[in-house]
């Protein structure tokens, strides 16, 4: 009975301490497996937020790959518009290249003729003062202005007081100059009749208008009728007392003042049709 109760005793230890092994064994196991499953918590909240990051990243990949397409797009677009305007404006830049280039030629053509015409009319004014060398310089002058020869004759030279009829002495210089200009034929020539303002007495003229413009026909008849001079190069015109050349206060001003003026012009068809040249 003894032995029994002491094998049943032994037993007893033996699943008891059995018991207490196992006990520490699934504790141990326990624990683990909830460490395991705290590990695969975070790592599927990893995994997780990883998708979602890369499925953000995509997202912002794809956004940025389309629009740099577009960019690439409309840079192309861009470019050939660019070159498009580039090239028109150097089309445009060639067609006003050119067109200064012929404005330059033309100016130079101008310049050109302009210094021939000075030179000729330069040269003009020397032979009418040649031409008129036997006559008083307080009778007739000789000078060029404007790009113009202007030979001024005096009252005393070629009328009497209140006249339009040329006197011998005025003929005789009119015909010195008449051969000047039969000589040069490019020449227009314009004749003007002055006066001083004084009234007129004489009732053969209504007024100093009357009288220029009748001084000044007289001697456009003495250069065609009596010279051969083309009537087409010339043009009369009277100025009465309307453009004196000095003070009609006094007798040396007023006998200044009535004068004839011979304009002499050189024609400038060259000039004009350049100019008229588009």
């Amino acid at each position: 009975m003894k032995n029994y109760i002491n094998t049943l005793f032994f037993i007893g230890l033996v699943i008891l301490s059995s018991c207490v092994v196992g006990k520490k064994n699934f504790t141990s196991e326990l624990t683990a497996r909830q460490d395991c499953e705290a590990k695969n918590k975070i790592l599927t909240e990893r995994t997780a937020s990883l998708e979602h990051d890369t499925t953000e990243y995509g997202i912002k990949y794809r956004s940025l790959e389309n629009a740099k397409n577009y960019l690439e797009q409309v840079s192309s677009s861009e470019k050939e518009h660019l070159s498009s305007e580039l090239n028109e404006k150097g089309k445009q830049l060639s067609a006003k290249e050119q067109l200064l280039l012929d404005r330059e030629k033309k100016l130079k053509e101008m310049q050109d003729l302009m210094a021939k015409k000075d030179a000729a009319v330069n040269a003009l004014r020397t032979k009418v003062a040649e031409a008129m060398m036997g006559f008083k310089s307080d009778d007739l002058t000789v000078q060029m202005k404007n790009g113009k020869v202007y030979v001024s004759m005096q009252e005393k030279l070629l009328f009497k007081s209140g006249s339009a009829k040329v006197d011998p002495k005025g003929i005789e210089a009119l015909q010195k100059l008449a051969d000047v200009l039969q000589k040069n034929l490019d020449i227009d020539i314009m004749i003007e009749g002055h006066t001083d303002n004084i009234p007129l007495k004489r009732e053969k003229y209504k007024d100093n208008w009357d009288l220029s413009a009748a001084r000044a026909l007289s001697i456009v008849r003495i250069l065609t009728e009596g010279n051969g001079i083309d009537p087409k190069r010339i043009t009369a015109a009277g100025r009465s007392q309307f453009m004196p050349i000095a003070s009609n206060e006094t007798p040396e001003g007023r006998a200044k003042n009535r004068r004839t003026e011979i304009i002499l012009s050189p024609k400038l068809d060259e000039l004009m049709k350049i100019l008229e040249e588009k």
